[in-house]
């Protein structure tokens, strides 16, 4: 029950396109005892199917541009590929690492610089 709940939540992030897995991996992880490689997996797999989800919605509500999504699918395709290899690679410990300093720098740009970015934003309409 708590795997559907972890779940639910992660998958309304993923739909604000916010980011599920800043939830599901260390929720995987630290609530279930999941290894980190497999809670990354899982989390990836998952995704498939929220992404399709999402970006019928988006498509519908017309804030998709194929063209645009196109070109960033081949970069991020490589990408994927690269980064698993690598993420394969590197101890479990240190992958947990990577991840919380990730998550952390996120968390500091949107604390931080998001605001700023966003008041510019606003400054120039």
């Amino acid at each position: 029950m708590l795997v559907t709940i972890i779940g639910f939540f992660a998958g309304i992030l993923s739909g604000l396109a916010v980011g599920g897995g800043t939830l599901l991996v260390p929720a995987l992880v630290f609530l279930k005892g999941i290894p980190q490689h497999t809670a990354q997996g899982v989390t990836l797999l998952s995704f498939i199917p929220t992404a399709a989800v999402a970006v019928i919605t988006h498509y519908r509500q017309g804030n998709v541009r194929p063209h645009l999504a196109l070109l960033l699918a081949f970069g991020t395709i490589g990408g994927a590929v690269i980064g698993s290899l690598i993420a394969v690679r590197i101890p479990a410990g240190l992958l947990k690492k990577i991840f919380g300093l990730f998550l952390m720098g996120m968390g500091i740009y949107e604390f931080c610089c998001k605001a700023k970015l966003s008041k510019r934003d606003k400054a120039k309409n």
